[in-house]
């Protein structure tokens, strides 16, 4: 009979099965954030967002990798709540469909193809998720299939 193990050992089995599995590491994920943020600065419809919001890259990039050694590898060392910090976001569908083809582009010209897979598939995830989450608290309830787009912003001499 096996031993059983404690939390944080099946944890650092299951990010070792995962890592085995697809090729994924700490300097994967670290190349994979930098690329992608490097491409979401330079974006027209997307990098403003981001921009309006972050003073000092390092700080978020840090988050990111964090974030995505705990979706990629189920490390669990990232402990912060992102769906509180979008809902308050003016994106919809469009962005997140920009994000999602950015990081899969990303991911595509980065990561083996076994790896790419493992990021895109969670990525949808995360984007759907976070689409809808958006939507519900601009009052809108997205139906199977719907996509949220945000009703155009009237215009003003400001604008």
């Amino acid at each position: 009979m096996e031993p059983t193990l404690d939390p944080a050992a099946r944890r650092l089995a299951a990010s070792a099965r995962l890592s085995a599995e697809t090729g994924i590491d700490e300097a994967m994920i670290d190349a994979l954030v930098e690329g992608f943020y490097a491409r979401v600065r330079d974006d027209a419809l997307i990098g403003p967002i981001f921009a309006q919001r972050i003073d000092d890259w390092g700080p978020h990039l840090e988050q990111m990798k964090l974030f995505w050694s705990s979706v990629a590898l189920s490390t669990g060392v990232y402990q912060g709540r992102p769906m509180p910090k979008h809902l308050p976001l003016p994106i919809d569908a469009r962005h997140f469909d920009r994000w999602l083809e950015l990081f899969e582009a990303t991911a595509r010209d980065l990561c083996p193809p076994v790896a790419a897979d493992h990021f895109i598939v969670r990525a949808r995830r995360i984007a759907e998720s976070l689409e809808l989450g958006v939507a519900g608290a601009n009052g809108v309830l997205v139906g199977h299939g719907e996509r949220y787009l945000r009703a155009p912003e009237p215009w003003t001499p400001q604008n």
